[in-house]
């Protein structure tokens, strides 16, 4: 899946180029659209089902910048996929340039108990049709 996002001046450096951290954003944005066009609203899993997803880990290669005002594509898959975590393989690219590529793995955690849990049934067959 993907999603689109305009580079503004606030995710920028003095340079105009955006800084690194940022990207980790537009990933974080692509990943709750993902969620959103599967019927999964982050505040609902929240609020009804005291669940919520956070990332444990990831790797990010910077391959070339954005800079402001570039119209960016945020893509999205389900490299892998367990009972209780799910790793995304993510890229950034403008228009047929790949800028930065990520794996980044989240686990889904009870909020109440602040531990790792089995993700709701659905959701999980849901993210087993991206694989």
């Amino acid at each position: 899946m993907n999603c689109t996002v305009r580079v503004y001046y606030e995710d920028t450096d003095a340079g105009g180029v955006v800084y690194y951290a940022n990207y980790l954003k537009y990933l974080e944005r692509a990943r709750t659209e993902l969620l959103r066009e599967l019927g999964f609203e982050q505040r609902q899993l929240a609020g009804e089902a005291g669940l919520a997803f956070a990332v444990r880990s990831l790797t990010v290669e910077y391959l070339k910048p954005a800079r402001l005002d570039d119209l960016l594509e945020v893509a999205t898959r389900v490299e892998a996929l367990g009972r209780a975590q799910v790793t995304f393989a993510q890229s950034v690219c403008r228009a047929d340039e790949i800028l930065l590529t990520a794996t980044v793995r989240v686990a889904c955690l009870d909020l109440v108990r602040g531990k790792a849990t089995a993700m709701p049934q659905v959701i999980h067959q849901k993210l087993a049709h991206l694989k």
